[in-house]
This record gives C-alpha cells, sequence and structure tokens, in this order.
C-alpha cells in the first residue's frame, strides 16, 4: 500500500513513500522517497537536512514542473535526483530502490557522482562506501 513504507534500505538510507513522512531524526540520511518532484515535495524536503534526497520524476511535465524540487533543493545546497517514472512506480518508494534509474541530477548531486542513467541503489551504494 502506497503512503506506508517507512523502511531501511541500507545503513543510512531510508525508505518512504511519501516525502510527508519525514522526521527530524532523519538528518544527514538518504531519503528514498515515491513523492513526484515537485514545488510540494520540495517544501518537505527542505525541513530536514538529508544528504540525498530521491524523488519521482512524474514524467517531467509541463515546465518541468515534475523535478521543480531539484532547483529548490539545489538553492540550498542540497544534493537530489528523480528517477524516471517508466522505471519506478510513484508512490512506491521500494520500487524506486530495486528498479529506478536516475532521469534528473541537480548541481550538488552531479558533484557526488550521481548522474542520469545510473541505477539509483548502485549510485547510492557509491556514495556511501565512498571513503
Amino acid at each position: 500500500m502506497s503512503g506506508t513504507t517507512r523502511e531501511w534500505a541500507a545503513p543510512d538510507v531510508l525508505l518512504v513513500d511519501s516525502i510527508t513522512q519525514l522526521e527530524p531524526g532523519d538528518a544527514g540520511l538518504v531519503a528514498v522517497s515515491g513523492s513526484h518532484g515537485g514545488v510540494s515535495s520540495a517544501q518537505y524536503a527542505l525541513a530536514v537536512p538529508l544528504r540525498l534526497t530521491v524523488f519521482n520524476d512524474a514524467g517531467i511535465g509541463k515546465d518541468d514542473a515534475g523535478v521543480a524540487a531539484l532547483d529548490l533543493l539545489q538553492a540550498a545546497g542540497r544534493a537530489a535526483v528523480t528517477v524516471a517514472h517508466h522505471s519506478a512506480r510513484i508512490g512506491d518508494a521500494r520500487d524506486h530502490w530495486a528498479h529506478g534509474v536516475i532521469s534528473r541530477v541537480n548541481a550538488a548531486a552531479a558533484a557526488l557522482g550521481f548522474a542520469p542513467g545510473q541505477g539509483l541503489n548502485a549510485a547510492v551504494l557509491r556514495l556511501l562506501l565512498r571513503p
């Protein structure tokens, strides 16, 4: 059921079906959300200083509405990526982790080594395994 997952995928990697499930104690984690990457989702992500936030690109949409969160988080110096809507079901963080393919990244995420076309879980695990 969408909107209920809140579990660990790996150490420091939290899966949440909805970005609204973030809590203040999640600071410093990688949050893989099933939420779209729009403006409203960015507001929830900005409330908790995460190491990386993952959204669904929701098909990108008119005026890049489905990825607007990337620019908003970049303005705050926060890394964020979206996964392609055709690679993972929106609202399903487990599916994002298992099958998500990165579609867009902001500059902060690019500086960490994230790029479009990467499998999400492999890219995140590389980040976490860096010395």
